[in-house]
């Protein structure tokens, strides 16, 4: 019995050797040797399961095998050896194969020689210089001052932090209003960063430095991390302070493919100004370990405790004027007057392409996602006597032309795909543009348009558009009009469309990141578009007024199609109506991230 449990062991051991040695020969054309070389792999054990080098020596020298080189690959879990001697190497590997339990939960390590070391593969993320204007002060406070700062700022104090899905949060000055990565300046907390960090602010030699108004304190466990993101520019002044204490951790900052790992020890002081504070992402990835560099230049891991960062940041007064334009939200928002120019000589190629025609070809999946009357559109058709004549405007599936069965409600649309879904229903419909409405004037008790003069591109069309509904309606007969918001905030409070952002919410990622991820996804993507304009990402905050928002159908090919918006800002709409003669706004409101307005013509 004894002799065949070994027997199944070995074979164990061969069976496992054959299958991690296949992988290291896809991953890194390093072949198995029959024969003793200077070169060992250690198969299943490396960084992605938490071995460090000091382990893996300790290991090597029990044997009394001599050691030369350590390769250690990030994410991988296998690694590398190369011994002094022949003899080294037969130590090695006589005292460390299916012996040594250097693996997780003490499992044991498989050894085999190999060919060769793997070639250097280009530099990873710790082999680069550090991004322009970032600087790193060790020790930067003793420990004695870590215990005063942890004191002060009491994380722990549950009646003033705030928990998140990722790590403990609490804020001092203003609070940091996470999604949008902003402030609010007109709203200070009662509470200001505490006295017991004012003296930092002397021990810090920077050039026209202004001390910090606002602090976020975060605590985080082991496998806690925050998604890469910028600073948003118009909030806060250059520079950003961040202060580790308790433990140390790796931070990524990214540049488009640009990647740059930098451990922040305990107690140091890390310096965001200029390139490293607008230009690149700064981010800690969720984990339990992180791999580092040793003196060396090798890779080992280190295991994470739990680490309290303070980053302290100045409210900016005003827009951003940075050289950065990339994660820029103040130069992101503006529309250059050269394209509104465009915007209004292309208008009409631009709504047949990224309007029209789009919502044809999307028509059976937009219908399906348009199934529920808002309740306040509701609200103003059932204010109309009974045998009222309604007309909707833009009525797509005519979702809203059973809403009071007690009107005349008559729909008309552009896109003969939705059409076709109201048609289906026995609703009363026809085809039309909302420019040049085919109804006689001072006929209509009530019009409604919803969701559709932002798909104008001119402020000329509009207008025009805002001019068809006053003409068909009759003398005290009253329109609802609702455009898409540019700010999707009301109070504070996410409106239904940022909230089904479940990856945000959640913490999953940023705002930001998804936008970096779209921007690369559109890159492959052969549309030729009338007039240049950004891409907004769906679910997240508009950067900018006029924009192409994606629709990606549910069918196999997955097809993303490109529809045009101009999304209003506060008052826009309410200035348009008052060009108008003969109208009266009776009311103006904002619902669920669409400003909104009803007139009457007098």
């Amino acid at each position: 019995m004894h002799i065949e449990q070994k027997t199944n062991k070995v074979k164990k051991a061969e069976k496992k050797q054959r299958r991690s040695l296949a992988i290291i020969k896809a991953d890194c054309n390093v072949s198995q040797s029959n024969s003793p070389t200077l070169y060992l792999a250690i198969l299943n054990v490396g960084l992605s399961n938490g071995l460090t080098e000091e382990a893996l020596l300790a290991a090597a020298a029990a044997t009394g095998g001599q050691v030369s080189q350590v390769l250690m690959l990030p994410s991988k879990s296998y690694c590398f050896l190369m011994c002094t001697t022949l003899a080294d190497a037969q130590l090695v590997y006589n005292g460390m194969h299916n012996r040594a339990t250097i693996g997780q939960k003490g499992a044991v390590a498989y050894l085999s020689y190999v060919m060769e070391l793997p070639q250097q593969r280009e530099e990873n993320g710790w082999q680069k210089p550090l991004p322009g204007g970032l600087v790193l002060l060790p020790d930067f406070v003793s420990e004695a001052e870590e215990t005063a700062l942890l004191e002060a700022i009491a994380v722990g104090d549950a009646s003033t932090a705030d928990s998140l899905k990722h790590r403990q949060v609490k804020h001092f000055g203003y609070e940091f209003l996470y999604g949008s990565n902003n402030v609010n300046p007109l709203q200070p907390l009662e509470q200001g960063i505490p006295a017991a960090c004012d003296f930092m602010w002397q021990r810090l030699d920077l050039p026209a430095f202004e001390p910090p108004d606002q602090l976020t304190v975060n605590e985080y466990e082991p496998g806690q991390g925050i998604p890469p993101h910028v600073d948003t520019h118009s909030a806060f002044k250059d520079p950003i302070l961040s202060l580790s204490l308790q433990s140390d951790v790796v931070m990524d900052f990214r540049r488009g493919d640009q990647l740059v790992h930098v451990l922040l020890p305990r107690r140091s002081l890390l310096v965001m100004s200029g390139e490293s504070r607008y230009d690149w992402t700064h981010g800690i990835r969720p984990k339990h370990i992180d791999v580092v560099a040793t003196p060396s230049g090798s890779l080992t891991t280190q295991a994470r405790s739990k680490r309290t960062s303070l980053t302290f940041r100045r409210l900016r007064r005003g827009p951003c004027d940075c050289q950065y334009p990339t994660l820029c939200d103040t130069q992101q928002t503006a529309t250059p007057q050269e394209v509104c120019d465009k915007l209004a000589t292309h208008a009409s190629h631009l709504e047949q392409q990224n309007v029209h025609e789009v919502y044809d070809k999307i028509a059976n999946h937009f219908s399906d996602t348009r199934h529920t009357p808002w309740p306040q559109v509701a609200e103003f058709l059932n204010s109309f006597e009974p045998q009222s004549v309604l007309l909707d405007v833009g009525c797509g599936n005519g979702k809203y032309l059973g809403c009071n069965p007690q009107l005349l409600s008559i729909g008309c649309d552009r896109s003969l795909g939705l059409l076709g879904v109201g048609n289906a229903r026995g609703l009363s419909v026809f085809r039309c543009d909302c420019l040049q409405l085919p109804v006689r004037s001072s006929s209509i008790d009530g019009c409604i348009s919803i969701a559709v003069i932002h798909h104008l591109a001119s402020s000329e069309r509009r207008l025009t558009a805002l001019r068809e509904l006053c003409r068909v309606l009759r003398p005290g007969g009253k329109a609802l009009v609702y455009v898409w918001a540019k700010d999707q905030r009301r109070n504070d409070k996410k409106s239904t469309y940022l909230r089904q952002n479940t990856a945000v919410n959640k913490e999953h990622t940023t705002e930001q990141a998804q936008r970096q991820k779209l921007a690369r996804q559109l890159e492959s993507m052969d549309q030729q578009l009338p007039v240049p304009l950004p891409v907004h990402t769906n679910r997240t905050e508009f950067q900018q007024q006029d924009v192409y928002v994606p629709w990606k159908t549910k069918d196999e090919q997955r097809t993303t199609f490109l529809r045009y918006y101009h999304v209003f800002e506060e008052l826009e709409l309410e200035k348009l109506v008052d060009q108008m003669e003969g109208v009266v706004i009776r009311k103006s409101y904002y619902d669920q991230g669409n400003h909104c307005v009803i007139f009457e013509k007098s």
